[in-house]
């Protein structure tokens, strides 16, 4: 499997040489110290994934749930805290605070 991507040019996602980034709506890559890396793929519904090979593959139906609430875990709210207090664009409107909330969460998920 080989997967590049890159924020202009999008992802190329190859299995056994084959581009399926046209299927794929996400993709997750984890790792632990214990284990080799797990790549899952999130397809859209109606479009199919064919894949020979040795590796363990998983696809499963794009969910962007999933993504989200792995996203969310991953924050250290601490950070997140201090980074949206150091923000330029709280403004003492009613709702700054959840304005700033939102837009560090979506500054940080572009980057990441």
């Amino acid at each position: 499997m080989r997967i590049t991507a890159s924020p202009d040019d999008g992802a190329v996602i190859e299995i056994d040489g084959h581009d399926v980034a046209s299927a794929v709506e996400a993709y997750r890559i984890t790792q632990t110290v214990d284990e080799g890396p797990e790549v899952t793929l999130y397809v859209q519904q109606g479009r199919g994934v064919e894949f020979d090979g040795l590796a363990e593959v998983l696809v499963e139906p794009a969910d962007l749930r999933h993504v989200v609430i792995g996203f969310l875990d991953a924050v250290d709210w601490r950070k997140l805290d201090e980074a949206v207090l150091d923000r330029d664009d709280l403004d003492g409107r009613p709702g700054e605070l959840t304005r700033g909330l939102l837009a560090q969460l979506r500054e940080w998920a572009a980057s990441a």
